[in-house]
């Protein structure tokens, strides 16, 4: 069973992440660490004792359409009410509708819970806030004073519709169309696939932010409005009106996350209604609305990242518990009697130490991505501007990294159980289905890795992942300055990650300056790693060196080790696949159409 590692969590966001200097700094206010610490509690407590039990049943039971309506596995409809009654939809939700806006790292913290609990129910949440935040910065004052309180309060829930039949990833195929009424409002037509929590019965409204082309907008993503459509009209009193006409057609059956509702969506079919066409109002200026849904779309790509961070703490405690307790062989030393546990096994140890580490890794590279947000929000000038573009860079590798760190240890804590990890009943085979999906949402891991080479590496003149792996360098040699005899070989491992790192970067940024293109791209996947284990290694050293006295120094600093030592020799191999790579790829590319 799953246990919030709060401490852990506390440790990663103030030591690591910087929230211990900002709250001393008064960035966030009279936020205190007093108010961080029981919020994480409480956070944790109700992700082990209320979220948790529900993931097998969710698992099993399933989202379930029945005459045009989905009902939520047994339990989960009551766990929404409770969740919100608590308050933890509007964490950071701004103060005047209802949210309480704290910090970002306070947020994904949580939401680190909530997945880790139970990933279907975690997703759900997470695209209502990011609503919330579209909303706030694009819509005008009257949708946001009929619409952002409910969501912040999470009385309604939100969605982001973007995919159709022939546009996944490419929406300058989208053909979803807006017609003009005339009194302000447009008639939405058209087909959208996989909206996650599209119907559901957690709320009695449901509001959609829809992507459509107007009559004469331009071709391609220049083209593009998005549109608020509630499931229910609102009147201007709050209450709620006739069905618009919106509906699920179908639910998608999954290889995972099978409690979370992933709908086909139907816009203007003239099911409900006087005439055909759901009734939907502009959010932000015509043609600009792929901007507007990406304000929504960072959000919710942080908190995918925070679903693969979620996925393999799970993994990792239910592999380190099985461990313990079967028993198998005999270790090498094992002096007891009959046979050894298995954790006492090099191989298997091996496996648990790279499920820890990459895990704190991934989850030490997220909290610094919301720092950066966050940092960014309270600061001016170019200090904000200096923080702003931290975050855009960190996003694509909070994002790609952990969802893909997400599946490495789910798979290997099945294998750690054996054969038992591929029956259903050790749940091992479940964290493994449902961490799938991660790498494929809100944009493919390999569309990051594009991103981060092609937009983010330039920022700035390439200043922006200097100053980054600046920080790097300086926990290399904080490293070195200690001499902890736990740290040994700390450094000059680091120092080897930071040197590939560099060797690639500039690499990358002269082909693009060329304008040789595959070359870049060719390197952008294996770029991302090696930057994702580099920022591993430097981010679990200087957590170990924050509190050298504390109790649990001496686990944080044999980790910091682990890491650096077994994981981060691979840079060197990503270093020669990011430079060399690309010409062999071109001649094997007349393979794969022979």
């Amino acid at each position: 069973m799953y246990r919030a590692p709060v401490d852990e969590i506390s440790h990663t966001l103030k030591s690591v992440a910087g929230l211990r200097k900002a709250l001393e700094d008064g960035r966030f206010g009279d936020l205190g660490e007093d108010l961080v610490d029981a919020i994480l509690t409480e956070a944790g407590r109700f992700a082990t004792d209320e979220i948790a039990p529900l993931n097998e049943i969710g698992d099993t039971e399933g989202a379930v359409l029945e005459h045009g309506e989905v009902s939520t596995p047994k339990g989960w409809k009551k766990l929404y009410r409770d969740w919100i009654e608590g308050g933890w939809n509007g964490l950071t939700g701004p103060e005047e509708y209802g949210g309480q806006g704290l910090p970002t790292l306070l947020s994904v913290a949580a939401l680190e819970m909530w997945n880790s609990g139970a990933l279907a129910f975690g997703i759900g949440p997470t695209l209502t806030m990011g609503a919330v935040e579209a909303i706030e910065k694009h819509a005008t004052d009257e949708l946001k004073a009929k619409y952002l309180e409910k969501l912040v309060t999470g009385d309604w829930m939100g969605t982001m519709n973007l995919t159709e039949p022939q546009a996944g990833s490419d929406l300058n195929a989208l053909k979803a169309r807006a017609e003009p009424v005339g009194d302000g409002t447009y008639r939405i037509f058209g087909q959208k696939i996989y909206i996650t929590y599209g119907e559901h019965d957690f709320t009695d409204n449901i509001i959609h932010l829809v992507l459509a082309r107007l009559p004469d907008a331009p071709a391609g993503t220049r083209g593009i409005s998005l549109f608020l459509v509630p499931k229910f009209m609102v009147g201007d009193d709050g209450s709620l009106g006739e069905r618009n006409d919106v509906f699920c057609s179908g639910l998608e059956h999954k290889l995972g996350i099978h409690a979370s509702p992933t709908c086909t969506m139907i816009y203007g079919d003239g099911k409900f209604g006087d005439e055909p066409g759901a009734i939907g109002w502009l959010i932000g200026e015509e043609n600009k609305g792929l901007a507007c849904m990406f304000t929504m779309m960072n959000n919710a790509r942080l908190a995918v990242g925070m679903q693969g961070v979620a996925i393999a703490e799970t993994a990792y405690q239910k592999a380190l518990a099985y461990a313990k307790e079967r028993t198998q062989g005999r270790a090498p030393g094992h002096t007891g009697e009959g046979m050894s546990p298995i954790v006492e096994h090099p191989d298997v140890a091996r496996m648990l130490m790279t499920m820890k580490a990459l895990t704190q890794g991934a989850r030490a590279i997220c909290y610094s991505c919301a720092e950066a947000l966050d940092m960014a929000r309270v600061s001016d000038g170019d200090e904000a501007k200096a923080w702003s573009e931290r975050a855009s860079l960190i996003t694509p590798i909070a994002k790609a990294f952990s969802t893909d760190i997400g599946m490495e240890v789910a798979s290997l804590g099945v294998q750690v159980h054996g054969g038992m990890g591929f029956i259903e009943e050790t749940g091992a085979a479940r964290l493994l289905r449902d961490a799938r999906i991660a790498p494929i949402y809100e944009g493919t891991n390999g569309i990051q890795a594009i991103d981060l080479v092609m937009r983010k590496l330039p920022l700035s003149g390439g200043e922006t992942v200097a100053r980054l792996i600046a920080d790097f360098k300086a926990d290399a040699e904080a490293a070195r300055a200690s001499n902890a005899p736990a740290l040994e070989g700390v450094a000059k491992r680091l120092d080897g990650a930071i040197d590939d790192l560099e060797t690639a970067t500039a690499y990358l940024q002269k082909a693009i300056s060329e304008g040789r293109q595959t070359d870049a791209l060719s390197g952008a996947t294996p770029y991302l790693r090696l930057f994702g284990l580099t920022a591993t290694s430097a981010m679990l050293a200087r957590g170990a060196l924050a509190d050298m006295e504390a109790p649990e120094a001496g686990g944080r600093a044999a980790l910091a080790r682990f890491a650096a030592l077994n994981l981060a020799p691979e840079t060197a191999g990503l270093v020669a696949s990011i430079t060399t790579g690309a010409d062999s790829l071109e001649a094997a590319k007349a393979a794969l159409s022979s």
